[in-house]
């Protein structure tokens, strides 16, 4: 049984090769881990990095080059699409950061949560965030973030990268398309049966972080997108409310106005109209999200029958 290490590297070997001491150190005490243990890294600066080469001289090293930068998300799908064909079912890939932040002392749970199981078992083990070593705004925008995500997906999200995949998972789910949207949301969004292990968030071993607010920006965006249907249904909810509450008060105004010679207040026609107005913007959300929810599921069926049973 291998133990495969995967990690997106964008300008940060110093900090890889910190982690893959840890890891060694670690998983070399942990009598669970009893076969070897392999490292894929994304050169995310697709060879504009020189400080990449020594690692490609390292034993335990694969160095996987992508055409372009991809971002740590959909770097970490393109390596582990790449690597599948070597991945047994009863291997273990794991998907980490390799800045520290996705602390290596956590391993031992993860993988204890996963060995642990039956040899058909087919979950996933995901770090559930319980700490941030982040400033103060950045924290206030990550709640901000997982309020909006919760309202509009009804998932709560606590988890990101670090995540223990059996390989029989490995070699099937990550065919799926969903995953070329965003890494750790897909695998949310497809209801694969999940368990998480509390996991305090950690601090980088060298460097600053690459990540800008912009990024981060997109990144949540991008974590959204897995979750169109969902999205779609709320938005539908929200046009049958607000169409509802416009039309019962256009009603009213109405009988009002014909029956009888009561006074009517001016702000009561502006509200239903308003309840109308976003009736229909909400329909119209609802119609783009459903165009391509069905695009992306039949897009997912594409070519299926070429994977066979195996």
């Amino acid at each position: 049984m291998t133990t495969w290490i995967v990690s997106p590297v964008y300008r940060d070997t110093a900090s890889f090769l910190i982690l893959r001491d840890r890891v060694l150190e670690v998983l070399g005490a942990d009598p669970v881990v009893t076969g070897p243990i392999r490292f894929v890294v994304i050169d995310d600066a697709a060879g504009q990095d020189p400080a990449i080469a020594p690692l490609r001289e390292l034993g335990d090293v694969t160095v996987l080059q992508p055409p372009f930068n991809l971002g740590h998300q959909r770097g970490i799908v393109y390596a582990l699409r790449k690597m599948l064909p070597q991945v047994a079912d009863e291997d273990a890939v794991v998907t980490m950061d390799a800045d520290g932040e996705d602390r290596p002392e956590d391993l031992p749970r993860l993988l204890a949560a996963l060995h642990g199981e039956t040899p058909t078992d087919s979950r996933v083990v995901l770090a559930l965030r319980t700490k941030r070593h982040e400033p103060l705004a950045f924290k206030i925008f990550y709640r901000l973030f997982r309020v909006l995500f919760r309202g509009l997906t009804g998932t709560t999200v606590r988890t990101g990268n670090y995540a223990v995949l059996p390989g029989r998972v490995a070699k099937r789910a990550l065919l799926h398309p969903t995953f070329d949207l965003a890494y750790s949301s897909a695998i949310l969004a497809l209801d694969m049966p999940v368990e998480f292990v509390p996991c305090e968030r950690g601090r980088r071993y060298k460097g600053e972080s690459k990540m800008t607010y912009g990024k981060l920006a997109m990144h949540g965006l991008r974590m959204l997108m897995p979750f169109t249907d969902r999205i779609a249904i709320r938005a539908l909810a929200v046009f049958v409310l607000f169409g509802v509450v416009g039309i019962a008060l256009a009603a009213v105004v109405l009988f009002l106005k014909i029956f009888t010679s009561s006074s009517i207040p001016g702000w009561t026609s502006y509200v239903a109209l308003s309840a109308l107005i976003v009736s229909l913007i909400a329909l119209g959300n609802f119609v783009s999200l459903f165009v391509l929810f069905s695009q992306t599921r039949a897009v997912s069926l594409a070519s299926i029958e070429d994977l066979g049973d195996d």
